[in-house]
């Protein structure tokens, strides 16, 4: 296997993933998004930029000091360096990241990393073990040469002819979904492979691409259209196959309701001091509730008019019903903090402290970590520079005992 003793880490973290070397070639969203997932859980991340930097570097506004807050949401835990995949040096020094690496991502389009030797069968060829995971916009076909931004792909996918008032435009989702969606698949993607190498030595070619993520990701609407034959259409707020699970005014402001099944729909109407409407046949079982929608909105809509949606939401979920008040992302923070759920982490010390979104996944026994900001430009380039042009510890090694390579 690959060496993947980086130059001493000031604050070492033992996760699931420790001792993996992860060379990042991607910028913007869905690979970034990818290594820091890796990062959090204990590998060791070296982020390449151009001498440019990652596109969100200049993302700007909102900015912490002067680096966009863009940038500093997905590069925490990594280690920069600068190369011009053009000077002959720094190529040199890129393969030779890559030659070591246990993994490789990138979202260049493809076959944009043949001519400096640092596509899948290049890379391999030095390094079998190698997990290289790419990331396009529409894969490898006919659609290689397309570049792929999230907000084309929320257009040509379909969701954004799901997104909107029915009378209105198409709008695109408020965040990049298909992004972060193609990030954690490639994330998966990569988790696999290191397993399946685990077990084999081999390595492989891990490809994902937002338009795939796109479809999967659709989910039920993907499969109204693939088993069904249904062409799905902007509903607005509403849910095409469960009713009531959209926002219902209050006396006050708008809440979420999502009794999502007979039982819930029950307790609804028993809080709501309807439990004849439960009973009624034509709202009994949820099939009947959507297809008579506009005949239960108002029964349900002449209740909950008797109270803001805070008490609502308080009287509701103790009764065991799936609501919530539509926040602002800081009432966001504010509600996860409610639960317990810590969801703001420091990272850095002194004045490199960045406050930064906890790692979603818990883990029992090695716990998700944050050992390092996200970097400055090339901030590690000149350890990372002598590192790589040092033998690496394994061939080392092979030349003390005497070992052919």
């Amino acid at each position: 296997m690959p060496n993947t003793h980086l130059p001493p880490d000031p604050s070492p973290q033992a996760g699931p993933l420790s001792g993996v070397l992860v060379a990042d070639f991607s910028r913007i969203l869905a690979g970034p998004y990818a290594s820091m997932l890796l990062a959090d859980m204990g590998a060791d991340v070296v982020k390449v930029e151009s001498p440019q930097g990652d596109d969100t570097r200049t993302w700007t506004p909102p900015v912490r000091g002067d680096v966009s807050t863009y940038y500093l949401g997905v590069n925490r835990g990594k280690r920069s360096i600068a190369l011009d995949l053009r000077n002959a040096d720094d190529a040199a020094a890129a393969r030779e990241l890559a030659r070591r690496a246990d993994v490789l991502i990138e979202n260049f389009r493809p076959g944009g990393l043949e001519r400096f030797g640092l596509d899948f069968g290049s890379v391999s060829a030095a390094n079998p073990g190698v997990v290289y995971a790419s990331i396009s916009g529409f894969g490898t076909g006919p659609g290689r040469n397309v570049p792929g931004y999230d907000l084309m792909v929320q257009a040509i996918s379909g969701l954004m002819s799901l997104t909107g008032d029915p009378a209105g435009p198409p709008f695109r989702a408020g965040i990049s979904v298909f992004d972060v969606m193609a990030g954690n698949h490639a994330a998966i993607g990569i988790l696999a492979a290191l397993r399946h190498r685990d077990a084999t030595g081999d390595g492989q070619h891990v490809e994902v691409n937002l338009l795939s993520s796109a479809l999967t990701g659709l989910v039920n609407h993907s499969s109204a259209y693939a088993a069904g034959g249904v062409v799905p259409y902007r509903m607005g707020n509403a849910h095409p196959s469960v009713f009531p699970y959209e926002p219902l005014p209050t006396a006050d402001n708008d809440l979420i309701v999502a009794a999502a099944n007979d039982g819930q729909f029950r307790k609804l109407c028993e809080v709501l001091g309807i439990p004849e409407v439960a009973e009624d046949p034509r709202f009994a079982r949820n099939a009947d509730r959507t297809e008579r929608r506009e005949e239960l909105r108002p029964l349900l809509v002449g209740q909950l008019a008797e109270r803001g949606a805070v008490e609502w939401f308080e009287l509701l979920v103790e009764a065991g019903i799936p609501c919530g008040p539509i926040n602002t992302i800081d009432g966001g923070f504010a509600m996860a903090e409610r639960f317990g759920l810590d969801p703001i982490v420091e990272v850095g010390e002194g004045d490199r402290v960045v406050p930064t979104t906890r790692h979603p996944i818990r883990f029992s026994h090695t716990p998700a970590g944050y050992r390092l900001p996200p970097p400055e430009l090339d901030e590690h380039g000149p350890e990372l520079r002598a590192w790589l042009s040092g033998p690496a510890e394994a061939d080392a090694d092979a030349a003390d005992s005497g070992e052919e390579r």
